[in-house]
């Protein structure tokens, strides 16, 4: 461990951060990590790899809720670069960048938020992905 273990508590608390009234803007460390924000879901809420090791989570005092979770990945996202009213939610006025789903995030376990169907993109309110029929 390089950071040992009197500050391997601090390594991506998001619970603590989230809990001490901090806005969490999560997203990808692309190319490295995918950018498919349903992997980070899965990965705040569950603290657990693809895999789901280790089992139980890593620290799971620190997962989120789906919801914190969504909120890191769009308002809070936004509101880090200064763009809330842009985008990072759904609003007139903003840019229409949205997915639409075939289950609901914040209604099934959290397991199972890396395999949710993705039906639609859309990009400024265009379309940029259907899935087939």
């Amino acid at each position: 461990m390089r950071l040992g273990p009197a500050r391997i508590g601090g390594a991506y608390a998001w619970r603590k951060l989230r809990d001490s009234g901090a806005r969490l803007a999560l997203g990808s460390d692309f190319p490295v990590e995918s950018v498919d924000p349903r992997l980070g879901l899965y990965a705040a809420t569950t603290r657990a790899d693809a895999s789901g090791h280790p089992p139980g989570g890593w620290h799971p005092e620190d997962r989120l809720t789906a919801f914190e979770a969504l909120r890191g990945f769009t308002l809070d996202a936004a509101h880090a670069g200064f763009a809330e009213d842009e985008l990072g939610s759904l609003a007139m006025g903003k840019r229409a960048d949205f997915a639409v789903l075939a289950e609901d995030p914040l209604a099934i376990d959290p397991g199972r938020l890396r395999a949710l169907t993705v039906r639609a993109t859309y990009v400024d309110g265009r379309p940029g992905y259907e899935r087939p029929r």
